[in-house]
């Protein structure tokens, strides 16, 4: 009977303490639980249900169906050629901005100068996407510094961005170029992190200089390159800003990408429906992508 009588109050103090605790993270979970509500789950819902109507700017609405979805692969729908670049540029950007980013981030951790290096590669990232590719467009122009700069060896230049075979690559490198910081960034950071004993090991077991490199160093950064994929990647898919400013999709649709299209629909067409239906299968197919890198990073990424 003693015993009985002293767990009673333990158990009281047990149960209100759990009920404090759910007190506590129900107050840390609500905000992020309403924004996540208001700014994401609910705007996107709206945006399935807009991609079922015809909803023009002025005018009625109208119920639609999948007609909006049926009309994107229609010979007069801009959306397959927008689609087929936003591939492509993401096939381009991704192993390109890794490999670099990567080389570049081995390179600067072995300089002295490596926190001088580092601002310096990371200034694009925080220079306005837009006030770059006006820059760049004044670069690429028939008069500008490319063209002066390749006439003192004699050179002739293209139009860069006036040639559907140029103006795609002339993109692709600015955006890397705009994008490059951020993730050296990220490599210099997992470079640092590198375990100092493990490498010393490898080091007195006899490892060369590139068996380090691609047996050590590179596995060990493998879930910091897994989120510079992730993250580059869906980047990629929503380019918008460099392109727009600087060839606005030209010439013809060599340029145009999905999002291009979506903002072309809805805000000079006046359309919104029809924009809300690439958007859907633009979101659909990062989806894809992403379950699939998330499923297949348990096959390479080391996270020990």
């Amino acid at each position: 009977m003693t015993a009985l009588a002293e767990r009673a109050p333990v158990r009281t103090r047990d149960r209100r303490r759990r009920r404090n605790d759910t007190r506590a993270a129900l107050a840390f979970l609500t905000p992020s639980a309403a924004g996540l509500t208001v700014f994401i789950l609910f705007p996107s819902v709206l945006a399935i249900a807009t991609s079922l109507f015809h909803w023009p700017t002025y005018g009625d609405i109208t119920f639609a169906g999948l007609d909006n979805y049926a009309e994107l692969f229609s010979a007069r729908s801009d959306f397959g050629p927008a689609l087929l670049n936003t591939v492509v540029f993401t096939l381009l950007i991704v192993p390109i901005n890794l490999v670099l980013t990567v080389g570049v981030a081995f390179w600067v951790a072995s300089s002295r100068f490596r926190q001088l290096y580092r601002v310096l590669f990371f200034i694009p990232v925080v220079t306005p996407s837009v006030a770059t590719a006006i820059i760049w467009k004044l670069l690429y122009q028939p008069d500008g510094v490319l063209s002066w700069v390749a006439g003192m060896f004699g050179a002739t230049p293209p139009n860069f961005l006036a040639s559907p075979s140029s103006a795609l690559l002339s993109v692709v490198v600015v955006i890397l170029w705009n994008g490059f910081g951020y993730n050296m960034l990220i490599f210099s950071a997992a470079i640092d992190q590198l375990p100092e004993d493990v490498l010393a090991a490898a080091s007195l077991d006899g490892a060369g200089r590139w068996r380090t490199m691609f047996q050590m160093k590179l596995p060990l950064m493998t879930p910091a390159i897994f989120f510079a994929t992730t993250v580059t990647l869906i980047q990629s898919f929503q380019i918008f800003n460099e392109p727009y400013v600087m060839t606005a999709g030209g010439p013809g649709t060599s340029t145009i990408t999905v999002v291009m299209n979506v903002y072309q629909t809805a805000f000079q067409s006046g359309q919104l429906g029809e924009a809300a239906a690439p958007a859907i299968v633009l979101f659909v197919l990062i989806l894809v992508v992403t379950l699939v890198q998330w499923t297949g990073q348990k096959k390479w990424v080391q996270y020990e």
